[in-house]
């Protein structure tokens, strides 16, 4: 082996040592910024809570004519629903019966 392959071969496992040192010397650090990162997040935290997220607020989106119409007959069939089942169906057959004996009894009377 002469001078020059020598000088060559022990360039080059120096340098390649080398930079396997440094490589993983770079990939030590950054593991070690991450954990320091978050760990200082953690104790952060701890002592300085973050303030809850504000609740997203509905989207307002501008309603249409169907929108309008669908809520107009929701609100008419609400209230009639409403008025039947508030409305007392024993008084209303009573009215009914006694408005139909007067009826009958005109009746009678006219036919006399």
């Amino acid at each position: 082996m002469g001078m020059t392959t020598g000088f060559l071969g022990g360039f080059t496992l120096t340098s390649a040592v080398l930079y396997l040192s440094l490589s993983l010397h770079q990939q030590n650090r950054a593991t070690q910024v991450a954990l320091l990162r978050q760990q200082r997040n953690v104790l952060t935290n701890f002592y300085e809570p973050k303030e809850p997220e504000k609740e997203p607020r509905a989207r307002e989106v501008p309603i249409g004519l169907a929108e309008m119409a669908k809520d107009r007959w929701n609100r008419v069939l609400e209230e009639t629903v409403q008025t039947v089942y508030n409305t007392d169906w024993r008084r209303v057959r009573e009215s009914a019966e006694d408005r139909v004996g007067t009826i009958a009894q005109k009746i009678r009377e006219s036919g006399k």
